[in-house]
């Protein structure tokens, strides 16, 4: 079988690369490992002014104009008159995008394993049939996530990789809630973000700055100081890659993940999931397609990394820069936005 753009994964970044292709009447393949779509360790939060526009607005389940942020010396709210950040179900989010790039013609295979990958050609299993296939492509886009095979296929490495922990309890809430502690989260932060009928809280870390057992250990801690008992919960973990070391390699492509392009200061990786997937469609389409949205996204990217590599150098510093910041987002003078990475 032969396909003019085949790509590996069908997370947001996959499916918006596909949706794109096929509007034009590029012939696209989608394959993804799992047998369903969707579904990720994630708070599920989206930026209001980065995602929205891309999304449905009838998706978010809880929106918010307020961001409650605590720090061991402040306590503080920042507030917008339109929602800074919305909640979302990320099977649903999957759900949505996958039916769009079908309608638009491309063709979605789940349950479907990648055994090798050539310059132009990968083998595929079945995982349900067993059966194995060869497809060839003229254009091959790794949308596959932080241990992306089409990276390890590009021998590039992974160095620079966060981690995040997620408990999904039922319950409601009414504060989305941010909480910077170095001696808790290193330069990370917890969270609680609530749904429409769960509440997700979690905490996300660079692992240069802390292990997976101290991150874990001081989540439980702090949740339970928080009113929330998640030692018999089942907790899900998700590395994200922030190692980015380019996007473009002849003609193979990374987005997303794949690429490293999730902020490491944050973990936020949806937007540049779907940024990166979009752009290297209309790469696809018209090679001489301006870079001016990537570089945007990249130079975004790169201050995140810079500030995760400052402030791993010391707790202290950390903690000066941590409140620093809280007090400027208090004052004003520094906006949520400028810590996405909307651009």
């Amino acid at each position: 079988m032969h396909v003019d753009t085949l790509i590996i994964g069908a997370g947001p970044g996959g499916l918006a690369c596909a949706k794109i292709l096929a509007e034009k009447g590029v012939e696209v393949l989608v394959l993804e490992r799992k047998a369903g779509i969707g579904a990720k360790v994630c708070a599920g939060g989206i930026t209001w002014g980065g995602l929205i526009s891309r999304v449905p607005e009838t998706l978010a389940e809880r929106s918010f104009c307020r961001q409650y942020i605590q720090t061991p010396l402040q306590r503080i709210y920042i507030e917008e008159e339109n929602p800074i950040i919305a909640t979302v179900n990320r099977k649903k989010l999957g759900t949505l995008m996958a039916a769009q790039a079908k309608d638009a013609g491309a063709t979605i295979r789940t349950a479907a394993l990648v055994r090798q990958i050539n310059a132009h050609s990968v083998t595929v299993q079945d995982r349900q049939s067993k059966q194995v296939e060869e497809i060839s492509f003229r254009y091959l886009v790794g949308a596959d996530g932080s241990s992306s095979l089409v990276r390890k296929h590009l021998g590039l490495p992974n160095e620079k990789l966060g981690l995040g922990i997620n408990y999904s309890i039922p319950g409601t809430a009414e504060k989305m809630e941010w909480h910077l502690n170095n001696k808790l989260f290193a330069n990370g932060y917890a969270w609680i973000f609530p749904h429409a009928e769960t509440i997700s809280i979690g905490a996300y870390a660079p692992r240069q700055s802390i292990s997976s057992k101290r991150l874990k250990n001081s989540l439980l801690l702090w949740a339970e100081k928080q009113g929330y008992s998640l030692a018999r919960e089942q907790a899900r973990a998700e590395s994200i890659n922030f190692d980015f070391r380019g996007y473009h390699f002849a003609n193979t492509f990374l987005v997303g993940d794949a690429a490293g392009l999730a902020s490491g200061l944050t973990g936020e990786g949806i937007y540049p999931a779907i940024i990166s997937g979009e752009e290297v469609a209309k790469t696809i389409i018209n090679p001489k397609h301006s870079r001016d949205v990537m570089d945007a996204l990249i130079k975004r990217h790169a201050k995140h990394s810079k500030t995760v590599q400052l402030t791993a150098k010391s707790g202290l510093l950390n903690t000066i820069l941590t409140e620093l910041m809280t007090l400027s987002l208090r004052s004003g003078i520094l906006k949520f936005e400028k810590l996405e990475m909307a651009v």
